[in-house]
């Protein structure tokens, strides 16, 4: 099956970060915090997590919160709940929650709770299932669920489900493996899952894989590292892993290695970033290749550090 270039990808994950402008050569600036955040939980699955400066990043994740609470992608620029979960992510990784003011971070996320129960992603007000999860994945992790309307999120999210048993971004939309992953990530986190179809759920997800064993976003599209994660993970959540070719998955994961250098691209002999570096080995961790620490799959954290948040004294 071939073998999985971990001190490769290490080394890329490491060398990316050195370039001082942020993962600049691969993610916009803007979103350097999500970069941070792939890389960072990359390297802890890899069991690597000790090669980074840790105060480095702590120090770097403070200087981009908002004085609104949240966080923003990089310094300077505007919060979002899509950058103040990476945060909140990584300084769970770090164990260094304590140096957050808990309150205000989970005020802002709960703030943006709309009164249908779904979530906007900032100020300006743009409403997205994704935003649901992000939203119930940050105060779960925070402790705070209790700052919004449960239960009007969880029916906003069931809002979203379609006749082919999967999910959109918003009521009506097309059901779409990303999309997916968010509406039952949440509806995991709450306790929710009973809402859910799971074999006519798992049947869709498990039509996304291919005749190279990748998997793909919606019908016709072709396979990309990324669904490794969006759609094992929604599969391992409703317990139909078992319903596709895993073997063949983590052979296609493995060949979209860049042997040389490290790193890990959307297919085979595409340029790699740490985006897919990220979710290929994530998909790897689900898929239970040796050598890797376990990854919780509504969390997208590692298993140990999502024990430490929650069965802390």
């Amino acid at each position: 099956m071939g073998e999985l270039e971990a001190e490769k990808h290490v080394r890329y994950i490491l060398s990316v970060e050195k370039k001082k402008d942020g993962f600049e050569s691969l993610v916009i600036e803007h979103l350097r915090m999500n970069g941070a955040y792939w890389g960072l939980t990359t390297l802890d699955l890899l069991g690597k997590l000790g090669a980074v400066d840790q105060d480095e990043v702590v120090s770097w994740v403070m200087k981009c919160q908002d004085e609104s609470g949240g966080f923003a992608g990089n310094i300077g620029h505007d919060p979002h709940v899509l950058y103040t979960l990476s945060a909140v992510q990584i300084l769970a990784l770090l164990n260094k929650l304590d140096v957050l003011d808990i309150d205000k971070v989970s005020n802002y996320v709960a703030g943006l709770q709309n009164e249908d129960g779904s979530f906007s992603g900032d100020m300006w007000g743009e409403v997205d299932t994704r935003f649901s999860y992000i939203a119930i994945c940050c105060l779960s992790i925070l402790r705070h669920l209790e700052k919004i309307n449960v239960e009007k999120a969880v029916d906003y999210v069931v809002s979203c489900k379609n006749l082919d048993g999967g999910f959109g971004s918003t009521p009506g939309g097309e059901s779409h493996a990303g999309q997916i992953f968010c509406c039952v990530g949440a509806l995991a986190i709450t306790g929710s899952l009973h809402h859910i179809d799971k074999d006519l759920l798992g049947w869709w997800l498990c039509e996304r894989q291919v005749k190279t064993g990748g998997l793909n976003g919606r019908p016709e599209k072709l396979p990309d590292v990324c669904y490794s994660w969006w759609v094992l993970s929604s599969l391992v959540m409703i317990d139909r892993v078992h319903w596709i070719d895993k073997e063949k998955l983590a052979r296609f994961i493995l060949d979209c290695q860049d042997r040389e250098n490290g790193g890990i691209s959307d297919r085979p002999d595409d340029a790699v970033d740490v985006f897919h570096t990220y979710f290929g080995v994530a998909g790897l961790s689900l898929l239970e290749y040796p050598g890797l620490k376990a990854i919780d799959p509504a969390y997208a954290l590692p298993v140990d550090v999502v024990n430490r948040i929650f069965f802390r004294k």
